[in-house]
């Protein structure tokens, strides 16, 4: 919950998801732009990209960790257009 961390954090946030693999309730991190767009990383390299208020979820499934440590930059500096044009699939599943 660290607001505004470095980009060079971005990586162990997602190592976090290494401690957390029996954590059913908080089993994914994430990182959120302040114009209310979110990614969260599940176990598998699951990536959920969705805007926190308007909805419109979109999921990639197993994305190699440097592609999502790139998403995550991407969010962070509020490349959402760029973000949008990857191959995302509707919904949660």
């Amino acid at each position: 919950m660290d607001s505004d961390p470095p980009l060079s954090s971005l990586p162990a946030l997602l190592r976090e998801l290494d401690n957390r693999q029996e954590d059913i309730e908080h089993g994914s991190v994430a990182v959120s732009h302040e114009s209310e767009w979110c990614m969260s990383v599940s176990p598998g390299d699951y990536v959920v990209f969705e805007h926190l208020e308007r909805g419109g979820e979109r999921h990639m499934h197993a994305v190699p960790d440097a592609k999502i440590i790139e998403l995550w930059s991407r969010l962070a500096r509020g490349d959402i257009a760029g973000i949008e044009s990857e191959p995302w699939r509707p919904g949660y599943r």
